[in-house]
């Protein structure tokens, strides 16, 4: 039997103002080679200096992963020649990374909806500058922009623990989610913010689960994967690319680069990989060691809560759903939105008389139902009206308060889903009050009886044809005049109330 190992380079860009070592802009210019300098490029006689920002991002995602922070930590020159690194070599870390010895843990689904955990070992993370961009013309020629040139990145090396593509793409969005939720970076991988280079190769195990022969074998690194999706392909198509070789008796005999081509759906052989005397490390002489622990210190404890243990309080607190939590902890900017909202209606429920002095038991129920109400409109109505308008939850008009306001009208039966739906589209596109919205549309639930009886005569006297088959027997009819009585009612009168009358009405 043979049985993969897998290990991840990440190398997230950080959303800092300048460039690792120099003070040109970092962000995406609108043409090539204008956010540069003499630093960046390269030229003899310039001098690095440390971006500060990058080393504070740096020591807090060492912290959300559990790492030792390296203190003193230092710089080193990593030399290699392409045209991508103006100066022939770049500014890493090598023996001294600024974090390192650290772990994540992440739930994988699995059969009948339970989820196991995968604890993977994080051996470093370490800060380096990125490299600048190759641009291929059709005919051959290839041209440099140098603007990413110098870019903070900051590279994280997990141990080889992923036992399948699935938990190796499942644990880079979770990496991608705390580095949002740091506010670190981006981390959007179609912007290049976010890379992946995958380690993997195969090792046999007996009946028993036990290694046979080598623990670790020659492994082939698949380079630059920059999407979850091409991540767990790739290491899907070497699977199955290395497993051929060893049933041929033809394993893998050294460590290779390779590339991948999504159109053809398979690895491509680059080059064999260097190793690392072929980089002739050694240290960055403009650079200062980094004495990080009191830094350390004083971030620690000003880390946002991070997503694993947001998604386990809203499940306990607002008693979600954990799928429903897990999709509203993707988007920070979305679960703070959602937990203003669940603070609000806790607020109002404190407030509803009925439930003063009520038990346990009674309380349960109700924060059950206000916490299904919500998410359900957050994750399903709202998310759905603000796709159809090509909005987003952080620039709306409307605020938590006000959502909230719209549940409670919600919760209370005051205003019905279709009448909510209709409010909800103002309060999107002017960022109304619901309450006046529902006043001024005339959407509140009808009180008056009389009325809704009208509407119910109406509708009996309208569907002539219909009343007489469902006298005949065909009961489901009941359904369709109850529709067309809220039809004639613009969805105000009271479901429940206007089946009755129906009911009553049709048996008599």
């Amino acid at each position: 039997m043979l049985e993969p190992v897998i290990g991840l380079e990440i190398h997230i860009q950080l959303k800092t103002k300048t460039k690792m070592f120099c003070g040109c802009a970092s962000q995406e210019a609108a043409a090539p080679n204008v956010n540069v300098c003499p630093i960046c490029m390269g030229h003899p006689g310039t001098l690095p200096v440390v971006n500060e920002e990058a080393i504070r991002a740096g020591v807090r995602m060492g912290l959300a992963l559990g790492c030792s922070i390296t203190s003193p930590s230092k710089f080193d020159r990593k030399h290699y020649f392409y045209p991508d690194l103006p100066k022939g070599y770049q500014i890493s870390q090598y023996d001294q990374p600024i974090a390192a010895k650290g772990s994540l843990s992440v739930e994988i689904p699995g059969k009948d909806a339970v989820r196991d955990v995968a604890t993977i070992s994080i051996e470093r993370a370490h800060l380096e500058e990125d490299a600048a961009k190759n641009l291929h013309s059709e005919d051959g020629k290839t041209f440099v922009d140098y603007n990413r040139a110098g870019t903070p990145l900051l590279e994280t090396v997990t141990g080889p623990d992923f036992k399948s593509p699935q938990e190796a793409k499942i644990f880079l969005q979770e990496l991608r989610l705390i580095a949002r939720t740091l506010g670190i970076s981006d981390a959007d991988m179609e912007k290049g913010h976010l890379r992946c280079d995958a380690n993997i190769s195969l090792r046999k195990l007996d009946d028993d689960g036990n290694v046979v022969g080598a623990k670790f074998n020659p492994k082939t690194e698949v380079k630059n994967l920059n999407s979850f999706r091409h991540v767990e392909r790739a290491l899907a198509y070497e699977i199955q690319r290395q497993t051929e070789l060893w049933n041929a008796g033809t394993p893998p005999a050294a460590t290779t680069t390779r590339g991948w081509d999504d159109a053809k759906q398979r690895t491509v052989e680059q080059r064999v990989k260097e190793a690392e005397g072929d980089y002739r490390y050694f240290p960055e002489p403009d650079l200062p060691p980094l004495v990080l622990a009191e830094l350390a210190d004083e971030l620690r404890p000003k880390l946002p809560e991070l997503p694993a243990k947001r998604r386990a309080r809203f499940v306990e607190e607002y008693s979600l759903k954990a799928d429903d939590a897990r999709q509203l902890v993707d988007d920070p900017a979305l679960a703070d939105f959602a937990e203003r909202v669940f603070s609000e209606m806790h607020a109002w429920l404190q407030s509803v008389p009925e439930l003063d002095g009520a038990e346990e038991a009674t309380w349960e129920k109700e924060r059950a139902r206000i916490g299904k109400l919500v998410s359900s409109w957050i994750l399903t109505k709202l998310l759905g009206a603000l796709a159809e308008r090509g909005d987003d939850v952080r620039i709306m008009k409307t605020d938590p308060e006000n959502f909230a306001e719209l549940m409670t009208l919600l919760a209370t039966g005051k205003l019905n889903a279709a009448g909510g739906m209709t409010v909800l589209a103002e309060m999107l596109e002017s960022g109304a009050d619901p309450s006046h919205v529902m006043e001024d549309k005339r959407l509140g639930r009808m009180e008056d009886a009389g009325q809704i009886a009208e509407a119910v005569d109406r509708v009996l006297e309208n569907f002539p044809a219909e009343v007489a088959r469902y006298k005949g027997g065909e009961k489901q009819l009941l359904q369709f005049l109850i529709g067309m009585v809220m039809k004639e009612t613009e969805g105000a009168a009271d479901a429940k109330e206007t089946r009755n009358m129906l009911l009553v009405k049709l048996e008599a």
